[in-house]
């Protein structure tokens, strides 16, 4: 059992802290990388932020040996999946996702047995086990190019059904759905964003497609995290209406310092990914907690299956 700091050994002062934690990062060659919803003080010390995707590939271009992940479990899990010879370390292991989380690799096992020959393609924010038993990975960006990448004129998607409905009014293939979504994205409600746009008549909308379709047919653009902070970045309105979670606001005024950017309401947050913080950020570095491991042959099936979406893509 490691030594664990005392309370009054652990800097208060969040300047401190964060000093330490980068110093101890050069001192054993590790890399922060924090998604887009995390906590500003942690995107503050991130070598890199974004999204669950682009992040595992910045660990694998990375030349530390040791990757500090600040997201939620599925995400570091994809990391060590495509970086099984680097130290994965998840400051925070309560940081599951609930989308993730509706579905096991028993439940979609059972899912194929009901619809036979059918491939399936899992959006990332899936676990390493359903991964392994999935045909094609996908993100939130290329779900419509992986979908249409496959000869099959059926196709199962998982987990996400509103990704999934999105998906399938981009394509003619017959789309089977399972039942998950995001409860955060859940709670962007049509009308919210109905009146915002009576607030703010010049102002655009853009929607990650986690969001039910209701609130999607009401988006001038729908995109992934990466393709909202490129939106705002260009289009020449001043007041941007943001469909994603809060976290986003960091980046979003750090990049777009004169513009407007406005949310649904104060709820739209992912209590999960604000469970991270510097304090956890600091110990997972100073005890090499914890380290994400999986099994080979799940982790081997897990790899094909994105191996082959980065090949679509």
């Amino acid at each position: 059992m490691l030594n664990q700091p005392s309370a009054n050994q652990i800097p208060k002062s969040k300047k401190v802290l964060q000093q330490q934690i980068l110093s101890l990062c050069k001192k054993k060659d590790a890399v922060i990388l924090a998604h887009n919803y995390q906590r500003p003080e942690i995107q503050e010390i991130a070598h890199y932020t974004g999204d669950s995707l682009g992040l595992s590939r910045q660990a694998t271009s990375s030349q530390a040996k040791i990757v500090v992940f600040c997201g939620v479990r599925f995400m570091a899990e994809t990391a060590y999946i495509l970086n099984p010879n680097k130290l994965i370390l998840f400051p925070e292991p309560r940081a599951g996702c609930p989308l993730a989380d509706t579905i096991t690799a028993e439940d979609l096992r059972a899912f194929k047995q009901a619809h036979p020959n059918v491939p399936v393609v899992a959006y990332v924010n899936s676990s390493a086990d359903v991964k392994a038993e999935s045909d094609i990975c996908c993100t939130s960006s290329n779900a419509v190019k992986v979908v249409e990448s496959l000869s099959s004129n059926e196709v199962i998607f998982i987990p996400d059904k509103n990704l999934g409905k999105y998906v399938a009014s981009k394509t003619n293939k017959k789309i089977i759905l399972w039942p998950g979504y995001c409860p955060t994205h859940h709670k962007i409600k049509a009308e919210e964003i109905t009146n915002l746009k009576k607030q703010y008549p010049n102002a655009k909308f853009i929607a990650h497609p986690e969001c039910d379709p209701e609130v999607l047919a009401l988006a001038d653009a729908i995109g992934s995290t990466s393709r909202i902070y490129a939106y705002a970045r260009k289009v020449e309105a001043e007041n941007v209406i943001i469909g994603s979670e809060m976290g986003m606001l960091y980046r979003l005024k750090k990049e777009s310092p004169k513009k407007n950017f406005l949310f649904p309401s104060r709820h739209v947050i992912c209590p999960n990914m604000k469970l991270t913080t510097l304090k956890k950020v600091y110990l997972s570095l100073l005890n090499m907690e914890t380290k994400i491991k999986i099994d080979e042959d799940i982790r081997l099936k897990a790899y094909q299956a994105v191996q082959k979406m980065v090949e679509v893509s």
